[in-house]
């Protein structure tokens, strides 16, 4: 017996003490006794049904797939959506640009005109005459004395404020193209011209009426004068016959102009004093003499 129990306990291997264990030995022994204590509390958790069964790879790849599918759907829709917002945005940026261009290609045209009109400014037109009541120089016969006055009688009552207002007209500011001296050697005439034909500026001389044409321009050139008065520088205008010449002087040229025709007319008759497209002088004065009741309008045309 004895002998038998000495062969088993001879046949077992010895458990050694720790040691006796190599640092190899015992980093293997650390590494069981966790595996071990894991497997317990696996099994514990299957057993209370904490721990899921794993999914076998065939089926957890279907389903992988499905959830894919199931993600790519919506994803393709923020996709489609977020590329029409960016389409949209890159229209509207296009849209602006081009309005952008637009308006300065404008403002650049506009720019141009403006600054040609300033390197090129147009020859002003004269102002039609559409103010006029009542033809220029008229006035009452001179008395004994040779006193006179305005005839305000020859104006319609209702219209006597705008002439009031209309003889307040500024003077323009004087110029090298305005008329200074008119001569008329049919009738020995050669007196000064002087700008504006209210009442004080026809007592200075031959009177231009203001806005209308300056010598050699196109248009009409407005000249009246006193012919029983002041002078008497119109005296004779009814002596003139077709081609007698009209001198205007400037300060610096003379034009010519020859008598076209004759004409007497009521003082309200204003349209000769309209603008013409050609360059024109229409002299006028009271008639007839000492009693100017009406008006004598006398139209010469540029010859030179």
């Amino acid at each position: 017996m004895h002998e038998t129990g000495g062969i088993i306990a001879s046949a077992m291997p010895r458990r050694k003490a720790p040691e006796d264990l190599s640092v190899e030995e015992l980093r293997r022994l650390l590494i069981d006794k966790r595996r071990g204590k894991r497997s317990e509390r696996l099994d514990h958790f299957r057993r209370t049904g904490r721990v899921v069964e794993p999914v076998p790879p065939h089926e957890a790849e279907g389903d992988i797939e499905a959830a894919g599918e199931r993600r790519e759907v919506p994803a393709k829709k923020r996709r489609r959506v977020l590329d029409g917002i960016l389409l949209a945005v890159e229209l509207l940026a296009i849209t602006g640009l081009i309005g952008v261009l637009l308006s300065g290609l404008g403002m650049l045209r506009d720019l141009n005109r403006e600054v040609a009109a300033a390197l090129n400014p147009a020859t002003a037109e004269p102002t039609p005459l559409v103010m006029a009541v009542v033809l220029p120089s008229g006035h009452m016969p001179p008395d004994a004395q040779g006193n006179t006055r305005p005839n305000e009688a020859e104006i319609p009552e209702h219209l006597r404020p705008l002439v009031q207002s209309l003889a307040n007209l500024p003077v323009p500011t004087p110029s090298i193209e305005q008329a200074v001296r008119i001569e008329i050697p049919a009738i020995k005439l050669d007196a000064p011209v002087v700008q504006g034909d209210g009442w004080e500026q026809l007592k200075k001389g031959v009177a231009q009426h203001i806005s209308s044409a300056n010598p050699g321009q196109n248009g009409n050139i407005v000249l009246s004068a006193h012919n029983d008065v002041y002078g008497e520088l119109f005296r004779h205008l009814d002596r003139l016959q077709p081609g007698d010449l009209v001198k205007l002087y400037t300060q610096q040229r003379a034009y010519e102009y020859l008598v076209d025709r004759t004409q007497i007319v009521e003082p309200t008759t204003v349209e000769v004093m309209a603008s013409t497209g050609a360059p024109t002088v229409t002299l006028i004065s009271c008639y007839p003499y000492l009693v100017d009741s009406q008006r004598i309008v006398v139209f010469a045309r540029l010859q030179n």
